[in-house]
């Protein structure tokens, strides 16, 4: 048997919901920064530059997020099977 459940709600209340903290004031202070810091880029490679610099922990960051996310994606889909099974 399988049961799908949608719920409708914001990311606020989705939040709230798991017990999540609010971020908003860091995330806002986070774009209001690299706002102010984008106005003295004049050209693509700047701006390309810029970003490396600002992005968490550069390009090894973003390949820890992806393998976070492929071993997540691996672990719902062998789950899945798991409990077809059953």
């Amino acid at each position: 048997m399988k049961v799908n459940i949608e719920i409708d709600c914001t990311p606020e209340e989705a939040r709230s919901f798991l017990g999540l903290p609010d971020v908003s004031e860091a995330n806002k202070l986070y774009v209001d920064t690299i706002a102010k810091a984008m106005k003295g880029v004049s050209n693509p490679a700047q701006m390309a530059e810029f970003a490396q610099a600002l992005a968490p922990m550069g390009q090894m960051g973003l390949k820890m997020f992806q393998n976070f996310v492929e071993g997540g994606l691996k672990g719902s889909s062998a789950k899945s099977s798991k409990s077809d099974k059953d």
